[in-house]
């Protein structure tokens, strides 16, 4: 139902299944469910204007779990001021709302809009293990990798501010100093400090060309992520991923300091307060749980050019398989079948952009050896999943970001040298591609084809009558003209060719897709015949 009209109400707020009515007030607002803290924001960013109040949507995450009845309070950052307090029946649902995850640990949406445990909700033991991961963290960078690391961004500013984890965040973040003046080297640095991490121990995910994620387990079972992000001076100005740049000093950085964040010590910037200062501004002492940074767009365009791009829309898709996944279809797809009637027997199948594994199962059951690849995490965790369901006995998953050159090139070298030539399937991968990552798929198969072996592909396609997008805008339709000319300049021979209604991800029909064989084997390089040498009886 439309959110009524406040004009002329005292409290100037409401609430109901769709979002939130609050006053057209200054400042962050904080949503709360019984006592439980559920969602931050700030109207006059985040809101459009009715009448003298401002309207905001649920976030998407939140607005899938709201059934049932609770508690809403709203009121600003500290607490004080209450703009709302009333019982609310969401959806017509009269049992309690809970929201949990499937172990009962409250969740809320944190900054990325990621529905999650935040550090409010997490037990004094809990946090703690996440100060004590975090500090071995800055031991391994720092003593054993000789990297100049230390304590960032909201651990940063919850150590300096009280000492404690700021209780709407929901991870741990770090940074590191490099005193490389060229992008390249950084990057080349970056690499070369994600391979010593993996040997000391660490589960880490790449997330763009000096940016890492290293995964934490706690004793409860929980998985907190430690982001590493880069920094590094070029030109004069000072750049830190997470798209921060401008007028920091080297000497602010380093040589570390040390804080204490949940009675543990951390390295930490050689001024602490400075470095929060140019993260955050000048009220960086002043709490405000819907904080947004505003980066200067100059740097955001650098950094992007320099070291961006490998992960791009990934936070969406974990989203969508992490939400939605036991609800999306199961079985291998009607592509799948297709593809199935030209794949010979006994040949490897490569699964590009896996999903949730369906197709890469199916192919599995049939006695294929199996290959899945994607960039997603929850993608990987589904497929890695489905295939052993299937009876592999130790899945073949393999990350693979096609925006990420070296990455492509190793997946290539690595189908290269494949005993038998592999086959590509790709359904519904092209549309979530931009032209930099369709180059590198097309390297992939160049690569990986060119003894035998195919690519089959299928994706929704253009045609006047339908819209350009699906899913939100996650998914572009193609061309099937433009993605002909595209194979073909690549090397590519597209040896069949047809337009048939099919499905998307989420199993929803599609009246148009298309589907294509493509071949590489007629690049085949020919043996040169050996040179004719002269005996040394024939040598004048």
């Amino acid at each position: 139902m439309p959110l009524p009209d406040v004009r002329g109400r005292g409290s100037g707020a409401a609430v109901d299944d769709d979002g939130l009515l609050v006053p057209d007030v200054e400042g962050s607002v904080v949503v709360r469910f019984e006592d439980q803290f559920v969602w931050s924001f700030t109207p006059r960013r985040d809101g459009d204007v009715v009448g003298g109040a401002r309207r905001v949507a649920w976030p998407v995450v939140l607005g899938e779990r709201l059934r049932g009845t609770t508690r809403v309070r709203v009121t600003d950052a500290a607490g004080t001021v209450l703009h709302l307090d009333e019982v609310v029946r969401f959806g017509g649902v009269a049992e309690p709302l809970r929201l949990v995850d499937r172990h009962g640990h409250p969740l809320a949406v944190d900054r990325a809009h990621h529905l999650t445990r935040v550090f409010s909700e997490t037990s004094d033991d809990g946090r703690r293990q996440v100060a004590l991961g975090a500090a071995r963290a800055l031991a391994d960078l720092r003593d054993h990798l000789g990297v100049d690391a230390h304590l960032s961004y909201g651990c940063l500013l919850g150590a300096v501010r009280d000492g404690r984890m700021i209780g709407h965040d929901s991870d741990a973040d770090l940074a590191y100093y490099s005193h490389h003046a060229h992008p390249v080297d950084v990057v080349r640095e970056s690499f070369a400090m994600e391979r010593g991490l993996r040997r000391l121990g660490w589960k880490v995910v790449r997330m763009s060309g000096a940016d890492l994620k290293l995964f934490l387990r706690l004793d409860d079972g929980r998985v907190v992520q430690i982001d590493v992000f880069g920094a590094f001076h070029a030109n004069g100005v000072y750049y830190q991923l997470g798209g921060r740049s401008g007028a920091l000093p080297a000497e602010a950085l380093t040589p570390a300091s040390t804080v204490v964040l949940e009675s543990v010590e951390l390295a930490a910037p050689a001024d602490p307060e400075r470095v929060l200062a140019f993260l955050y501004g000048d009220s960086w002492r002043v709490p405000d749980p819907a904080f947004v940074p505003l980066d200067p767009a100059a740097g955001i365009w650098r950094l992007d050019g320099w070291l961006r791009g490998p992960r791009d829309g990934v936070a969406e898709w974990n989203e969508l398989y992490r939400s939605r996944g036991p609800d999306l279809p199961k079985g291998g797809s009607d592509f799948a079948r297709w593809a199935a009637e030209r794949v010979p027997a006994g040949a490897v199948v490569v699964d590009v952009g896996s999903g949730t594994g369906r197709d890469a199962a199916f192919f599995r059951r049939r006695g294929h050896r199996v290959t899945a690849l994607d960039y997603a995490g929850a993608a990987l965790t589904h497929s890695r999943r489905r295939i052993a369901r299937a009876g592999a006995a130790a899945p073949d998953v393999r990350v693979l970001s096609l925006n990420d050159a070296r990455t492509a090139l190793v997946a290539g070298a690595e189908l290269a040298r494949e005993e038998s030539p592999p086959w590509l399937c790709a359904r519904g991968l092209l549309g979530c591609l931009d032209l930099e990552a369709r180059t590198h798929l097309w390297r992939v198969c160049s690569m990986a084809l060119r003894r035998g072996g195919a690519l089959l592909l299928e994706q929704a396609a253009t045609r006047a009558d339908l819209p350009p997008d699906r899913l939100g805008g996650m998914v572009s339709r193609v061309s099937t003209d433009a993605l002909r000319a595209e194979v073909e300049a690549a090397g590519g021979r597209v040896t069949h060719e047809e337009h048939v209604a099919g499905h998307d991800v989420l199993g929803a029909d599609d009246p148009w897709v298309s589907r294509l064989e493509v071949r590489w084997d007629h690049l085949r390089p020919t043996r040169p015949p050996r040179p004719v040498t002269a005996t040394p009886e024939e040598t004048p």
